[in-house]
């Protein structure tokens, strides 16, 4: 039996997640108060008709704090049982998440204590840290939409289950900042850079022009060996310790050229290797 947990602050797509894993014919509870995770489980595997294969429960700040505190205890006895647990945390910047709250007008869980929204985020944030201290995989939402929120889910928890391991190759520009859920982050502003070249500067990386422009260049294909050498050498090691997620990020100036193309080769490298391989350009999608 397979049991995802999703985690996370609230207005950063916990719902979402929920709602994709249901879709994808996860039993799925939202709010489950943590310390009825066990019995949960319990009841769910040993149904008589037909004992659910998939389950996914959504767990937030409004279980009890000392539960939050215990969480990895609590979990404990289902990781000794033939029971595989994949625990997804999903987060976003401060101010994307009051900005969301004042797009929907929705309240937050946590400002009935009468706390402003910016406290109770970070409240919830401290008490969901021991939760995000023992997650899986990390997905930042900030300049995440719901349908790209949706795909990602699909693409790296409903894998393959032939596949033990789920990679993501991710683009972004650092000048809009750093991913904050990556394993791994490259840094290529060393390359030579299309954005200085008239005719490529309006295409990306993902354009055939660019391509040809990038693959011409020495360091480019220096890059890419040292990368994929790297990553190689590594990901097992990651497989050997039951992970199931790793999230490599490039970063170029802008997320438009040289970051695309890396992640992009990348991706097309190691689809050949694993069958669960994944890219995302996050600012040009």
């Amino acid at each position: 039996m397979k049991l995802v947990i999703v985690s996370g602050l609230s207005g950063s797509g916990k719902t979402v997640a929920l709602h994709t894993l249901e879709d994808e014919d996860y039993y799925c509870v939202d709010n489950l108060p943590i310390g009825l995770l066990p019995d949960f489980v319990e009841r769910v595997s040993n149904r008589t008709l037909q004992p659910y294969q998939n389950i996914a429960v959504g767990i937030d700040a409004r279980s009890e704090a000392n539960d939050l505190r215990q969480f990895n205890e609590i979990i404990k006895p289902l990781r000794e049982k033939d029971i595989q647990i994949e625990i997804i945390y999903l987060q976003a910047e401060l101010t994307t998440l009051i900005k969301r709250f004042s797009d929907t007008r929705r309240k937050h869980p946590l400002t009935t204590k009468g706390l402003p929204l910016y406290e109770a985020i970070e409240v919830e944030r401290n008490l969901l840290s021991k939760v995000a201290s023992e997650a899986d995989l990390f997905i930042d939402t900030t300049y995440t939409n719901v349908h790209q929120l949706r795909e990602q889910i699909k693409q790296q928890i409903i894998k393959d289950n032939n596949s033990r391991l789920s990679l993501l190759f991710q683009s972004f520009g650092f000048k809009h900042g750093t991913p904050t859920d990556s394993d791994f982050v490259f840094d290529v502003r060393c390359l030579p850079n299309p954005h200085w070249e008239p005719s490529l500067r309006p295409l990306t990386g993902l354009d055939k022009e660019v391509a040809a422009f990038l693959q011409e260049q020495d360091e480019v294909q220096d890059m890419l060996y040292h990368i994929r050498t790297f990553m190689q050498h590594w990901i097992p090691k990651f497989e050997a310790q039951n992970r199931y997620y790793l999230t490599i990020s490039i970063g170029c100036t802008g997320g438009q050229h040289r970051s695309v193309f890396i992640a992009q080769q990348l991706c097309d490298d190691f689809s050949g290797l694993t069958n669960n391989v994944s890219v995302r350009h996050r600012e040009i999608q």
